[in-house]
This record gives C-alpha cells, structure tokens and sequence, in this order.
C-alpha cells in the first residue's frame, strides 16, 4: 500500500524496501524486518499503519517484559 507519491519530509522519491526497525520498551531492544517505503534522498522511512500498531504492541509487551515468544539473538551492553 503506497501511503504518499512523494516523500512527506523532502520531496524525493519512494521506493519500497525491505527494512530493519529497532524497537525499545523498558530495557528490552527488539529488531523487526518490514517493508517500508524509503526515500531515496533523506532516506526518511515510511511505515502502513498496520506496521505502526504492531510497533506499539511490540514496544508494549518489551516494556512488560512479555518476550517468551521472541527469539533472543544476543546480548546488549552499555559501556561507560
């Protein structure tokens, strides 16, 4: 679903990638593939609403550290 013809933030053109969105909640990170439409030249990212509302039931389950059913892929670290 193409939600804009042109990017919102400069103007520049769309094109639908495969992307990586980090998502944090409480001192949980999780990593999510989705597909995004991504501008060519400020590289602004946009996301269906679909996805943006299962940002935020992942960010909420992260913070009630509810994560049986992701699968941990490492550790990590703060260095001061």
């Amino acid at each position: 679903m193409k939600l804009f013809d042109k990017c919102p933030v400069c103007g520049g053109e769309l094109i639908e990638k495969d992307s990586e969105k980090v998502l944090m909640g409480g001192s949980n990170t999780a990593l999510i593939r989705v597909k995004a439409e991504v501008c060519l030249h400020c590289g602004e990212r946009l996301y269906t609403p679909d996805d943006i509302a299962r940002f935020d039931e992942i960010r909420k389950k992260l913070r009630e550290d509810n994560v049986e059913k992701f699968i941990q892929i490492g550790k990590t670290f703060k260095v001061a």
